[in-house]
């Protein structure tokens, strides 16, 4: 057997719904997202079902007809999982892997799988290993429910709800411990950001994928990682800049993502802290992306969950060499440096004058927005040392 064969990709089904919340471009704009996703994660997708439904079915998510069809393509084609976009409760989870006897995984759950496998710092492992152990507490099944029915005398249960009990036990005590370890280590980064708090801060934020860490080693001409990936950066990364000779501290953070898990959104509270404590916020944005507007309101509803919406922010729409607006759009007669056109009036307002066209990996527009960031930079940084003198 050859290497490459052993080393042979899983395969996935993807299942969306389509509703009144989530209309038949929009559900086929969330599944390409879904695929990506699995493709990040190393699995491979060669199917989707889409399914009009109002809401999901309590038992299977989706109907029993749409299931069969899914079970017979499962079947027919060996198939490892079926992905869905959303959500499932353990019940749906349960039904599901009787039904089609593969592997059952919801987005949280594929985020969670991306994650475990990019964080790199012992706080970012810690993060999400917490969020691991509560995604996994209320989904924990009657894994011996077949040895239940041995059951002894009044009042004695059987082994197998005795070893439900012992498994809850030990993640609800890994979880005390992992809260305990994140405790201590965000102790030592409050400690490590009380010696940085007489320096100006600024956060790269933004849907993920949208070009943060490209930008990040563009303005800080230091080796970040960055990749064409949903979630290549997990840890946030702190280099030291210079504009001007005035110094200024540049994080590169977490990207956010439609239907992130609450769980951890919650474990990630240090990381995020870099946001919440920053002075100023670079607000990314794949301005190539058809769904732009979108992204920047979860980003900003993110950003608005964790307290830091209100921060002085330049928002940077990047890969503008990647711009295709359609033929027959007012946009098309529009260079992509001009007017924010396209955007919706409330992803704009009060910060359009602080708005910015680039392409981080072409070096395009760089300067202007060097120009942008230096002046907010001196501002703040001028508060903080009045009578400072560059050297």
């Amino acid at each position: 057997m050859s290497f490459e064969t052993a080393r042979k990709r899983e395969t996935a089904v993807l299942v969306a719904l389509v509703n009144q919340k989530q209309p038949p471009e929009k559900a086929h704009e969330y599944v390409d997202e879904l695929a990506f996703l699995a493709e990040t994660s190393g699995v491979k997708t060669v199917h989707r079902f889409l399914q009009k439904l109002d809401r999901p079915d309590t038992r299977t998510f989706v109907g029993k007809g749409k299931l069969e069809e899914i079970k017979a393509y499962v079947l027919d084609k060996a198939v490892d999982m079926v992905i869905f976009d959303d959500d499932l409760t353990p019940s749906q989870v349960r039904n599901l892997e009787a039904e089609l006897s593969v592997k059952i995984l919801d987005r949280s759950l594929l985020i969670l799988n991306i994650f475990s496998a990019r964080a790199q710092t012992t706080q970012a492992r810690t993060q999400v290993e917490l969020a691991q152990y509560q995604y996994i507490l209320p989904r924990l099944t009657r894994m011996w429910s077949h040895l239940t029915k041995q059951k002894g005398g009044v009042g004695m249960r059987g082994p197998g709800e005795k070893e439900l009990e012992t498994d809850k036990r030990i993640v609800k005590d890994r979880i005390a411990f992992l809260r305990d370890k994140l405790d201590q280590i965000d102790k030592q980064s409050i400690t490590r950001r009380k010696e940085r708090e007489r320096m100006v801060r600024v956060a790269l934020v933004g849907y993920t994928n949208v070009g943060k860490s490209t930008l990040m080693r563009q303005l800080s001409k230091a080796e970040v990682f960055a990749e064409n990936k949903l979630f290549a950066t997990v840890d946030s990364t702190v280099r030291k800049v210079v504009l001007g000779q005035v110094p200024f501290l540049l994080t590169d953070t977490v990207g956010f993502i439609r239907k992130l898990p609450t769980k951890l959104i919650e474990s990630f509270k240090s990381t995020l802290d870099e946001i919440r404590e920053a002075d100023i916020l670079l607000h990314v944005v794949d301005w190539s992306h058809p769904s732009h507007d979108e992204q920047i309101e979860i980003v900003n509803a993110t950003l608005a969950e964790i307290g830091a919406a209100d921060k002085p922010t330049i928002l940077v729409f990047n890969k503008i060499d990647l711009y295709a607006p359609e033929p027959e759009s007012e946009e098309a007669d529009d260079h992509p440096t001009g007017p924010l056109v396209g955007l919706k009036k409330p992803f704009v307002g009060r910060k359009q004058e602080r708005t910015v066209f680039i392409s981080a990996e072409k070096k395009e527009n760089l300067a202007q927005l060097r120009e942008m960031l230096l002046e907010m930079v001196s501002e703040k940084h001028f508060t903080i040392f009045p009578n400072w003198m560059p050297q």
